[in-house]
């Protein structure tokens, strides 16, 4: 299951995708992220879905790498899925005992399974095909006009690029120290819930321990290549636009207007 999670991986290739500037790769992932909540039928999922399959394609990722990653949210999908199965009022549509499926909510339930493993897809794309640096650099980019309020842009910039990169660094400490407890005799898998949840003791506290010996040690190394950040910090490689950052923009725009308008007008929902 840990092996399973791909948010904060870069996959090294050579791609279209991976060329392009990181600022741009984050506004897409936005603007596709909005595009999910602002469809309202199933003929607009359908080009949701034939964009990041592209985008996919031409990001030359292999695409079981990325369905990988969808492992970790069953468990929050078939929860969701269920509630909503069960608990949004309308027309029965099954019924068994005390319990009723409606047809609102077989429609609401496969609505969100789409959405979800769309953006799961989505996102995964973008850290799949930028380095933690550029996504830094094209964080702190976008954020700039928030200095204005006086927001600290790089330093929530680095914030957040230091926690995407400790995610993978933080998931192989877990299989390692838990490959560990297993064989000196722990047991994670027999037991109730909360026997299960007391048996993650031995694991979190080694986990947190080693996580802060890594930040400080991350802190010192800053510290010791007199790391200064802020305005005076310049860049060895400037994020410059190019044509097919521009190309980008346009296929996304186009991507906008058909997803929205065949989501919300086409009569097949």
């Amino acid at each position: 299951m840990l092996r399973s999670i791909t948010l904060g991986q870069y996959y090294q290739t050579q791609s279209p995708i991976h060329r392009l500037d990181p600022r741009c790769k984050l506004v897409a992932t936005f603007c596709f992220i909005v595009s999910l909540f602002l469809i309202k039928g199933f003929a607009g999922f359908i080009v949701a879905a034939a964009f990041i399959l592209l985008m996919i394609k031409l990001s030359i990722v292999p695409f079981k790498f990325i369905v990988r990653g969808m492992k970790v949210i069953v468990f929050l999908l078939l929860f969701a899925v269920t509630f909503n199965l069960f608990l949004t009022p309308g027309e029965p549509a099954i019924s068994f005992w005390k319990l009723t499926i409606t047809w609102e909510g077989i429609h609401m339930a496969a609505f969100l399974t789409i959405r979800l493993v769309l953006l799961i897809m989505g996102s995964s794309l973008m850290t799949l095909t930028t380095t933690p640096n550029n996504l830094t650099d094209g964080l702190e980019k976008l954020m700039k006009p928030l200095k204005v309020i006086r927001v600290p842009v790089h330093e929530v910039a680095m914030m957040m690029s230091i926690a995407l990169r400790f995610i993978p660094i933080l998931l192989e400490e877990t299989d390692k120290i838990m490959k560990a407890q297993i064989a000196r005799g722990a047991d994670f898998e027999s037991g109730n819930m909360i026997k299960r949840a007391k048996s993650l003791v031995p694991l979190l506290v080694p986990l947190f321990i080693s996580a802060f010996r890594r930040a400080n040690d991350l802190a010192m190394a800053m510290e010791a290549r007199c790391y200064r950040g802020g305005d005076m910090r310049t860049k060895m490689k400037p994020l410059i636009y190019k044509k097919s950052d521009g190309l980008a923009y346009l296929c996304l725009l186009l991507y906008m207007v058909a997803a929205i308008w065949v989501g919300r007008f086409v009569l097949w929902t």
